[in-house]
């Protein structure tokens, strides 16, 4: 059994309903090189990835060089569309009143964006200075990679079996795990899909939250059960 003292967020279909914005404006790209899937089934494929791992996952499919331009430009729109339409997920403010562990970000999303965003609806302030991005490394280290998690473990200075990771995605939980840290999958952003939750937990996350307000009775509960890191 481990105390729970640390909750790190993912960012962008935990905090923030933006994953779905992001993928709108992928699609709008794509559409242009012959890609014919709804925002929906874009999201549900490619939430938690980088535009340039997309980019490469659909040069394959659509047997299609793509041009090296087309990252810029979705990256501007993405800023722009997030900054103006992304709205809080329910409860992303109030669930902060809830618990009393410090608690930190972990995004894939550009230091800039998650400001912007996050600031717009008065949750910045709840967590800087504690908000961490995958692109203040060089290079970059996305999830899956761990980087990020353990960054935020050194910072606080909490062993990874008394951290919490909350992801909407796969790659977000598989970059929890390599961390060592335990995972709660949360699918109750608009990209949600059927069958989110069984990726979720296939790909190890302990259990699966649809509303964050669930999440202060889980962590009590995580402190008791074994878990895999336990």
């Amino acid at each position: 059994m481990a105390e729970i003292k640390l909750v790190i967020f993912d960012c962008d279909g935990v905090l923030m309903d933006s994953e779905i914005v992001a993928a709108k404006v992928e699609m709008e790209a794509y559409r242009q090189y012959g890609l014919d899937i709804s925002e929906q089934e874009f999201a549900a494929r490619f939430a938690g990835s980088s535009s340039d791992d997309i980019m490469r996952v659909l040069e394959k499919e659509l047997e299609l060089p793509l041009p090296a331009s087309l990252i810029t430009k979705i990256e501007q729109g993405i800023d722009e569309r997030c900054e103006n339409e992304a709205e809080m997920i329910v409860d992303a403010d109030n669930v902060l009143d809830m618990f009393d562990q410090p608690r930190c970000i972990c995004s894939n999303s550009p230091p800039q964006r998650l400001k912007s965003m996050l600031s717009r609806v008065g949750l910045y302030d709840r967590f800087r200075p504690y908000i961490f991005s995958a692109k203040d490394f060089d290079p970059p280290a996305n999830k899956p990679k761990p980087d990020i998690f353990i960054k935020a473990l050194s910072t606080f200075e909490v062993a990874a079996v008394n951290a919490v990771v909350v992801e909407d995605s796969v790659h977000g939980v598989g970059g929890a795990l390599a961390a060592g840290i335990r995972a709660i999958g949360f699918t109750g952003a608009s990209h949600s899909y059927p069958g989110h939750g069984d990726s979720l937990t296939d790909a190890g996350a302990e259990t699966v939250v649809s509303r964050l307000r669930e999440l202060p009775a889980v962590f009590e509960a995580m402190a008791e059960w074994d878990g895999l890191a336990g």
